[in-house]
């Protein structure tokens, strides 16, 4: 009997912590999405006139794919590089435009495809 009772607070505390990290991420996902479109989908997103994605496209071919949230071989360290100090015509962004806090959240979003 002590050993049910037993597994079942522990799958209690388990689902109960499930649900914090899982709020957390959300709120973290939510925040970087909120960095992504202010600051970057303008010249970054899909569509014709994206001047991001057609640099990269015709950079990269292709391959990988231009649009930044499809692409898998981004790590934190190159976004944030990119972001800080820019590159080619893309402006470098101050830590009073996208503060340190939103360009980890916004870096570790990117960055998603490298870790799976």
């Amino acid at each position: 009997m002590k050993r049910r009772l037993c597994k079942l607070v522990l799958t209690f505390v388990a689902a109960g912590t499930a649900t914090t990290v899982t709020a957390q991420d959300a709120g973290q996902l939510k925040k970087s999405e909120a960095v992504y479109t202010y600051w970057c989908a303008t010249c970054h997103a899909s569509g014709p006139g994206m001047p991001g994605t057609q640099a990269l496209q015709a950079k990269y071919n292709g391959k990988p794919p231009a649009v930044l949230i499809e692409r898998a071989d981004l790590s934190p360290e190159l976004v944030k590089l990119t972001v800080r100090n820019g590159v080619s015509v893309m402006p470098f962004f101050r830590k009073t435009e996208i503060s340190d806090a939103e360009l980890d959240a916004l870096a570790a979003w990117l960055s998603k495809g490298t870790s799976e």
